[in-house]
C-alpha cells in the first residue's frame, strides 16, 4: 500500500474526537480510542493482530507526527462509513507536507507513516483551509 497524496476520505459519521496539545495526552487517546471502538478498556501490552489495536497504534503514530511537526491543537477523529472505520488526524500546519520515509534507517524517524500504511487499508492526506488532515481506513471487525 502506498501513501496517497491529497485525497480526502469518503464521508463518515463521527464516533468521537479528541483534542491534543501535548504528547502526554497520547496515553489517554489510546485508551479512549480503543474503548470507542470496542467498548472495552485497552489491555496493557495488547497484541497488534486485531483491528482496534491497529487503529490505536496508527492513531498514536499520526498524532505524534502532528504534535511534532504541525501546529496545535492536534485533532483526532474516529468515524465510520459502512463497514470501514476512518481515523482523521488534523493539525494547523497546512504547509508541512507528510513525508513517507520509505527505506529510512531505523532510529532516524519516519516510521509513523510506514506503520500507518502497513496496518491500514488505505490512507491519504488533504488540506482544508488552514488545517492539514492525514487519514487512514480500517475494516470494521466482523
Amino acid at each position: 500500500m502506498a501513501f496517497i497524496s491529497a485525497q480526502s476520505p469518503p464521508s463518515m459519521t463521527e464516533i468521537q474526537s479528541w483534542v491534543l496539545d501535548s504528547p502526554r495526552q497520547l496515553k489517554i487517546l489510546r485508551a479512549s480510542l480503543h474503548k470507542a471502538i470496542t467498548g472495552e478498556v485497552l489491555a496493557e501490552n495488547a497484541a497488534l493482530d486485531e483491528v482496534p489495536e491497529k487503529v490505536v497504534l496508527v492513531a498514536t503514530e499520526l498524532a505524534t507526527n502532528a504534535l511534532r511537526h504541525g501546529l496545535p491543537p492536534t485533532i483526532v477523529r474516529l468515524g465510520r462509513a459502512g463497514d470501514r472505520f476512518f481515523l482523521d488526524v488534523a493539525d494547523h500546519s497546512p504547509d508541512s507536507v507528510p513525508e513517507y520515509a520509505e527505506g529510512r534507517p531505523l532510529g532516524q524517524g519516519g516510521l509513523g507513516l510506514q506503520l500507518a500504511a502497513k496496518f491500514s487499508l488505505e490512507m491519504g492526506w488533504y488540506v482544508e483551509e488552514d488545517t492539514k488532515h492525514v487519514w487512514a481506513e480500517f475494516p470494521v471487525p466482523g
